[in-house]
C-alpha cells in the first residue's frame, strides 16, 4: 500500500501594515486602489478565516508568519542613519514611495513565495523548494531571503527537503514563483506533470510581447528551476502566457489558469497556443493513466476584463476527502452576472470532479490584487515529511483562536500610507511579530529579532 501522501495548504497571515500604496504596476486592483485606507485587522481576520473554511472541509491547512514591516534594514542599507524615528521621518521627506515599498505586507502572498515539487516527482525523492527572486518589483525584491529562513526553519531535515538559494536577482531570471506554476496528477501520492508558464523568452527576443504591461516570469527562470528540482524533461511543460492577457491585468498565470490534480480550468486567452497547451496537459496525463478534464473558458462566457476584476481563475480547486472537488472563490465572483453564471454552469455539468461553490469574503486582498490562490502555497508531503517539518504552524482549532485573540490585540483597523511614518506602528508591528513566533513556536526569524540575541551585554 501506498503510503498516505497531502497536499498542505500553507496560507500567509496577513500583516500588520497591509496598506494600499498602489506599488504593482500591472496588476490593476492594486492601481486603482492606492492610497485607500486599509483595514489591517479585517484583513487578516479575512485571510484566517478562508484558511479555517479550508480545515473545516479536511483539508489539511498551515499557516506561514507575515514578513517584517517596515524594513528597516534594507533602509539602513540604502544610507539611511539615525534611530528608527528620525529613519523613517528622512525616509518619508525625500522618498515616500521607498517607505511604501519597504512597508509593504506583499508577502501575504505565499503562491508567489516559492516554487515547490514534491519528492514523488524528483529524481532524487526529496521535496524541493525554491524562494522566487521577484525582482520585477522592489517592493517584493527582498522578500527571497526571509521566505527561505523560514521554509527552512520548517522543513529542516535534509534527509527529505532540498533548500535552494533564489535565482540569480537579474531580468534574464525573473521568478515569481508558484503564482506561474501548477502541478498535474492523478492523485497526490504518484508522479506529476508539471506546467511553468513565462511571459518572456530571452532567447526569443521577437517572440510576441505585450504593449502595456511588464512580464514578470522568464522561460530561462522557469526552466532553471526544473532542471534543480531534478524534473525530468517528460514531466514538463512550458507555455507562454498570452501578451494580450498580460495587457488587460493577468500579471500571474493563475490570475487566468487554475488546476488541481486532473482538472484545469483556462481561458481561451491565457496562453500563446492555449489548446497546444491543453493538448499537451491531456497527453501526459493520458501517459499516466488520469483521465483529464480540461474545461476552456470563452470570452463569451468571461471576458479577460471580468477574470481580472473577480479573479474567478485565482480561486482555489481544491480535493475533498471524498475526492470530489471544490472551488474556494472569491465573493466577487458571486456578485458578478457573468461569473457567477459561468460557475453554475460548469456545477451544472456531471463529467467532471467539480461539485461545490464556496464563495469567500477576503475583500481586503482582493483590493490589493491578491484572490484565494494567490494567498496559499501547495506543498505536497507523505507521512515521514510531514513528521519531518515543524508541526506547530499546521492550523487547529487551539492555533485559530489563538491568532484570532493575537490579531484584535495587535492590529489597527484604519491605516493609511501616511500612517507608516508613525514610530509607534513599527513599536505595534514588533510587538505583534515577536508574540507571533512565540505563537507559532518558530523562534526568531526577524532581523530584529535576531539583532537582540546577536547584542552584546549591557
Amino acid at each position: 500500500m501506498l503510503d498516505q501522501v497531502d497536499e498542505i495548504n500553507f496560507d500567509g497571515i496577513i500583516g500588520p501594515t497591509h496598506n494600499y500604496s498602489g506599488l504593482s504596476f500591472g496588476n490593476i486592483a492594486s492601481m486603482d486602489h492606492g492610497h485607500l485606507t486599509s483595514n489591517p485587522k479585517k484583513a487578516a481576520l479575512q485571510g484566517l478565516e478562508k484558511m479555517r473554511t479550508l480545515a473545516s472541509l479536511g483539508i489539511k491547512q498551515a499557516v506561514l508568519p507575515p514578513q517584517e514591516r517596515p524594513f528597516i534594514p534594507i533602509l539602513r542599507a540604502l544610507g539611511y542613519t539615525g534611530s528608527d524615528t528620525a529613519l523613517l521621518q528622512q525616509v518619508w521627506k525625500d522618498h515616500p514611495s521607498l517607505l511604501l515599498s519597504c512597508s509593504s505586507s506583499a508577502s501575504m502572498w505565499t503562491a508567489n513565495a516559492a516554487t515547490v515539487t514534491p519528492s514523488s516527482d524528483s529524481n532524487d525523492k526529496r521535496v524541493h523548494f525554491t524562494p522566487a527572486n521577484l525582482i520585477s518589483k522592489f517592493h517584493r525584491s527582498f522578500e527571497a531571503p526571509g521566505t527561505s529562513f523560514i521554509l527552512r526553519r520548517i522543513f529542516e531535515n535534509p534527509a527529505y527537503f532540498a533548500h535552494h538559494f533564489p535565482l540569480p536577482a537579474q531580468d534574464d531570471f525573473a521568478d515569481e514563483g508558484a503564482a506561474n506554476h501548477t502541478r498535474f496528477c492523478k492523485r497526490h501520492d504518484q508522479p506529476g506533470t508539471h506546467l511553468f508558464v513565462y511571459g518572456r523568452k530571452i532567447q526569443n527576443p521577437q517572440a510576441a510581447f505585450p504593449k502595456k504591461f511588464p512580464v514578470r516570469q522568464t522561460d530561462e527562470a522557469s526552466k532553471a528551476i526544473a532542471r534543480t528540482h531534478h524534473l525530468s524533461p517528460n514531466q514538463v511543460i512550458f507555455a507562454q502566457q498570452n501578451p494580450e492577457a498580460i495587457d488587460a491585468g493577468v500579471f500571474h498565470n493563475d490570475v487566468i489558469s487554475v488546476g488541481n490534480q486532473n482538472v484545469f480550468l483556462y481561458h481561451e486567452k491565457a496562453f500563446v497556443d492555449s489548446e497546444s497547451v491543453a493538448s499537451q496537459i491531456k497527453r501526459l496525463l493520458e501517459e499516466q493513466q488520469t483521465d483529464a478534464h480540461l474545461l476552456r473558458i470563452s470570452s463569451d462566457q468571461l471576458s479577460l476584463e471580468e477574470a481580472v476584476k473577480t479573479y474567478f481563475f485565482n480561486s482555489q480547486l481544491i480535493t475533498l476527502p471524498n475526492q470530489t472537488m471544490a472551488l474556494i472563490a472569491p465573493q466577487e465572483c458571486q456578485e458578478s452576472d457573468s461569473a457567477r453564471k459561468l460557475i453554475q454552469s460548469i456545477l451544472d455539468q456531471s463529467n467532471h470532479p467539480i461539485k461545490q461553490v464556496i464563495y469567500q469574503d477576503i475583500r481586503e486582498s482582493m483590493q490589493n490584487g491578491g484572490g484565494p490562490a494567490c494567498l496559499r502555497l501547495r506543498v505536497v508531503l507523505n507521512q515521514k515529511e510531514q513528521t519531518s517539518m515543524l508541526s506547530s504552524i499546521l492550523l487547529t482549532d487551539h492555533l485559530y483562536n489563538q491568532l484570532v485573540q493575537w490579531i484584535n490585540k495587535y492590529y489597527r483597523d484604519r491605516l493609511i500610507p501616511e500612517d507608516l511614518i508613525d514610530p509607534q506602528l513599527l513599536n505595534e508591528s514588533r510587538q505583534a511579530l515577536d508574540a507571533l513566533t512565540g505563537i507559532l513556536k518558530v523562534g526568531p526569524i526577524y532581523p530584529f529579532q535576531l539583532q537582540h540575541l546577536n547584542s552584546p551585554p549591557n
